[in-house]
């Protein structure tokens, strides 16, 4: 059976790799609530208990020990989940203590096996459990007979509030006389039973942990240990930023100088992106790091020069996520020329990563730093920072274009690299990425796949808190990828319930929670334009500009267009085009021109069009994207029938049909059978009027499953038009009912269907 120090190894006395000289006094070591922890363990070394529970309890006991003081009621119900049986007798062993007398409080003392002794038992002197008992046995020794007194009286107060209103027939325990409140051995507690406050029994114990008071040094690194960990991995289940700020104020007052608490103030801030505040704790949590010399085996001058290199590292990536370039390089520089002056190849190469990351975001050509990066992030053992560069590599080479199998035999060799060291942050965002990539490249089949792998991943990652490994950014780009892919196949139920999972996962104050709003606007957005609901779409415009201004002018164009503002939506297009040609956004580029010639189109300046769209769709091949490709040659078709040639029409047509059924949104596929049905009603011939009818048949059913009313409308107006061409009346007349029965459910006029895709 496995042993409580065998699967418990944490040292009391170091956090996150810190040493702290301070001795904690008596009051934090005997107090009531550390009795029940005591009484806890003494049940669990004398009765027979299952593997399972035991180690259930096992990982239990070091935040017990560790973490604020509870209630009886929240202690009990914690031990009650891991163990009934053990939570049971607990109650008991206090009950036998707190109705007895005082020399059932000492008996108990007197029967605990003692750490130096107890071979036998589970309380080795070398285990926490042992480290534990040991505090506790030296402490309640050094007490005085007066001090002994108010510790029973003080355990009488903590196990009677409990019962202090009857609950499921129990019958109220009277609440003793508070005669003790200014007891020095319990300072840290709130133990008198009109204090109590009940509704923290089902209240989150990390909301309700530092309510009693000023909690010791250890209870102090323990819930900054602890909310720092949720911040990294689960956001969601961290203090929201204001009581988190409000609890790191507390903290700071009693204590100035405490550099963990200066640094999870940088990190709560950064949550707000609080500019000021983040900036200012992370230069108080340097300053008080090299003032307390804790440099781990560094001191000194090293230790001195150490902080210094790598708080100015930090500055840089600080100014770099707010958009500081010019504070970020010269943050930057400065690092550099510490690290050079202390020879620190590995602060280096962290600068050397951030100085390609800076160029990168400044719109400057950074692969030849990137590969350096590489090379010498190999040289010097560090796989992170070498994992991440080729990660940066594969983004680049999407964006300029690269082929697909290219990327991704970069990305292969990466993920050897993650699961040689158990990398598995690196694991998840690399295929994050993938899914992406796939994406970009129209390849929704393969992205689904990638990002289906992510989602039923198990994380290499030690779980603690009950941490899910299930709130990363990695985990929010595949959820909004899926998102995208079920509304593109008009499976707007399941849409909805991702996001309902999205919002549960990042809520609105989680700084991830920008991807899922961005994503839900821009789904939002694309159904009521495919409905033709203009005035839907066009609030939608501001709330995208505020997440995205690149997303936002492009929607504000396309609503323009479709209210038919030419003049303004031609503006902003041009605007746009501009912009994004600075930044190398081709995805957008070619939207825009895509967008351009539809304004053409409105004019009847159908030739005009023509150098646009074959421009468009040049960049779209030689950058690989096949959905954009397919969206070109639609548009080079559909401008090709209104030229007048419907058979060169359809044999560009053609070649995009394969990847629009096969990859494409619902919406494509029924533009696309609905135009090559309108070739064929365009050539004459009996072959020709059976596929345009099979075509608007097609059109109808894609059409019909996105609820597209305004679209079904126009194929119904076709299909009485086809049939009454065939002479035949029967399936005409039953067209042309559903076609007037659309338009006066929609009772808005029918734009001409012949002068749009």
């Amino acid at each position: 059976m496995a042993s409580v120090h065998e699967s418990l190894y944490f040292n009391p006395m170091m956090t996150n790799g810190v040493v702290h000289a301070n001795v904690f006094g008596i009051k934090d070591w005997v107090s009531p609530y550390k009795i029940s922890v005591l009484a806890l363990l003494y049940e669990m070394t004398s009765s027979k208990i299952t593997l399972p529970e035991r180690r259930r309890l096992n990982k239990l006991i070091l935040p017990l020990q560790q973490g604020p003081d509870l209630t009886l009621g929240q202690f009990l119900k914690t031990v009650e989940e891991c163990c009934p049986q053990t939570a049971y007798a607990v109650k008991l062993r206090l009950h036998e203590m707190a109705d007895g007398e005082l020399k059932d409080m000492e008996y108990f003392f007197s029967t605990l096996p003692t750490p130096f002794t107890a071979f036998d038992s589970e309380a080795y002197k070398t285990s926490v459990v042992g480290l534990f008992m040991r505090h506790m046995l030296l402490a309640y020794n050094k007490l005085s007979f007066s001090q002994v007194y108010k510790l029973y009286k003080s355990l009488q107060h903590y196990y009677h509030s409990h019962y202090a209103k009857p609950t499921d027939g129990q019958v109220c325990v009277p609440t003793l006389a508070a005669d003790d409140s200014d007891m020095d051995l319990t300072s840290t507690e709130d133990t008198v039973g009109d204090r109590a406050d009940k509704e923290e029994l089902d209240t989150p114990l990390h909301e309700s942990e530092l309510r009693r008071g000023p909690l010791s040094q250890k209870q102090a690194e323990y819930f900054l240990a602890r909310q720092a960990y949720l911040l990294k991995n689960d956001e969601n289940k961290a203090l929201r930023p204001a009581a988190l700020q409000e609890e790191l104020n507390n903290m700071l007052k009693f204590n100035p100088d405490f550099a963990e608490a200066h640094y999870l103030n940088y990190l709560n801030s950064m949550r707000v992106q609080d500019i000021f505040l983040s900036a200012h704790s992370l230069l108080h949590y340097f300053d008080r790091l090299i003032l307390s010399g804790n440099e781990g085996k560094s001191n000194g001058d090293e230790g001195y020069g150490r902080s210094l290199r790598y708080a100015a590292l930090n500055l840089a990536s600080l100014h770099c996520r707010f958009g500081h370039y010019q504070q970020a390089d010269l943050a930057l520089q400065e690092a550099i020329r510490i690290a050079q002056e202390s020879n620190d190849h590995v602060c280096l190469q962290h600068c050397l990563s951030w100085l390609y990351t800076l160029e990168h975001m400044k719109g400057s050509e950074s692969t030849v730093l990137t590969q350096d990066s590489v090379k010498m992030a190999a040289h010097f053992c560090l796989p992170y920072l070498g994992s991440l560069d080729i990660q940066s590599l594969v983004q680049q080479g999407a964006m300029q274009g690269k082929a697909a199998h290219k990327l991704m035999d970069a990305l292969k060799d990466t993920e050897i690299l993650h699961w040689k060291h158990s990398l598995s942050e690196l694991i998840e965002i690399s295929l994050a990425q993938t899914t992406s990539i796939w994406r970009m490249y129209g390849k929704s089949t393969m992205a689904l796949q990638q990002a289906q792998l992510l989602l039923n991943m198990s994380s290499l990652e030690p779980v603690n808190f009950g941490v899910h490994q299930n709130n990363t950014e990695a985990f929010a780009v595949a959820l909004c990828h899926l998102a995208e892919l079920h509304a593109e196949q008009g499976l707007y139920s399941a849409t909805s319930e991702i996001f309902q999972h999205l919002k549960e996962q990042f809520p609105p104050h989680t700084q991830h929670s920008k991807l899922w709003m961005l994503c839900d606007l821009k789904i939002q957005f694309e159904r009521h334009m495919n409905n033709r609901k203009y005035h839907l779409a066009e609030p939608l415009v501001k709330a995208m500009s505020a997440l995205n201004k690149t997303e936002g002018l492009y929607r504000k164009a396309q609503v323009l267009k479709a209210l038919n503002r030419s003049t303004e939506a031609y503006s902003i297009l041009q605007q746009l085009q501009v912009h994004c040609e600075k930044t190398k956004c081709t995805e957008i580029i070619i939207r825009v021109m895509l967008s351009t010639a539809e304004l053409h189109w409105e004019s009847s300046s159908f030739s005009t069009a023509l150098p646009l769209l074959l421009q468009a769709l040049a960049l779209a091949r030689q950058h690989h994207l096949q959905s954009l490709a397919s969206e070109a040659i639609l548009h080079l078709a559909f401008t090709q029938l209104m030229l007048g040639i419907p058979e060169q029409a359809l044999t560009v047509l053609h070649e995009a049909m394969e990847p629009i059924l096969a990859h494409g949104a619902v919406i494509d596929k029924g533009r696309a059978m609905l135009l090559a049905a309108r070739c064929h009603m365009a050539v004459a011939g009996q072959h020709s009027a059976a596929l345009a009818v099979d075509g608007l048949n097609e059109a109808e059913s894609y059409f019909s499953r996105l609820n597209c009313k305004e679209r079904l409308r126009d194929v119904h107006y076709l299909q009485a038009q086809l049939h009454r061409s065939l002479g035949q009346t029967a399936q005409s007349n039953k067209s042309a009912m559903n076609f007037r029965l659309l338009d006066q459910e929609l009772q808005s006029p029918a734009p001409p269907v012949f002068m749009q895709l």
